[in-house]
């Protein structure tokens, strides 16, 4: 079996203003970094035996992923441990909007969206069952590339959420039900059959910080 480190990356203004981020570049706002650095510093602290690292290619995760690399893997370069299967989902003609400007510009996708089906995607994004096959191919070939190691896999929230759902047999309709905070650590178990859950959104290194803002899907559905 491989044990995956699985950390959701750090803080941006989007998170803040609660966009959809997906595929958009966007960095890592002050309290990002400063998550970035309480990651590492924790990994510099704790020592735990992590044997490779990999991140989505996308800007947010580069910039957490680079301090706990320097502690890590000091003689490494980011730009080549990178995965895009590990991206967050498409959000197609949504993606980098507001949830406000969503309902008034595409106010039919966005009442499809709030059924949370497992085969609906927001217009010329993904749907959950199409990134979920993407997201859990690239599990397991990680797991089978380092099969009885431990990897640290610095991806996105949706990316974690479907992990999550496939430990958790939950299945793949329905909103969020999991806790996915920016920087928090996660670890689970892979194998070719199955993955198993030992920690989940440990934030013990951030608790001092500022309180963190939340997407809660669940919250949705009762506006």
């Amino acid at each position: 079996m491989t044990e995956l480190i699985l950390i959701r990356h750090g803080e941006t203004d989007w998170n803040r203003e609660l966009r959809f981020q997906g595929h958009v570049d966007v960095p890592l706002n002050a309290t990002g970094h400063e998550q970035a650095r309480r990651l590492a510093e924790r990994l510099a602290a704790d020592r735990p035996t992590v044997h490779h690292l990999v991140c989505s290619d996308l800007v947010r995760t580069r910039q957490t992923a680079q301090p706990s690399l320097e502690v890590l893997f000091p003689q490494a370069t980011i730009d080549t441990l990178t995965d895009s299967n590990l991206r967050e989902q498409s959000f197609g003609v949504v993606d980098g909007m507001r949830v406000d400007d969503i309902k008034e510009q595409h106010a039919d996708a966005w009442e499809k969206w709030l059924r949370f089906e497992a085969d609906y995607g927001m217009p010329g994004g993904e749907t959950t069952r199409q990134f979920h096959a993407r997201v859990m191919d690239a599990v397991r070939r990680i797991a089978l590339q380092h099969a009885g190691q431990t990897v640290m896999v610095v991806t996105h929230g949706g990316v974690l959420d479907m992990i999550w759902r496939t430990a958790r047999g939950t299945g793949l309709d329905g909103p969020r039900q999991s806790d996915i905070p920016n920087a928090g650590f996660n670890r689970v178990r892979v194998d070719a059959a199955t993955v198993e859950v030992l920690d989940w959104a440990d934030v013990r290194h951030l608790a001092d910080l500022p309180a963190q803002p939340v997407y809660d899907q669940k919250k949705l559905l009762v506006r």
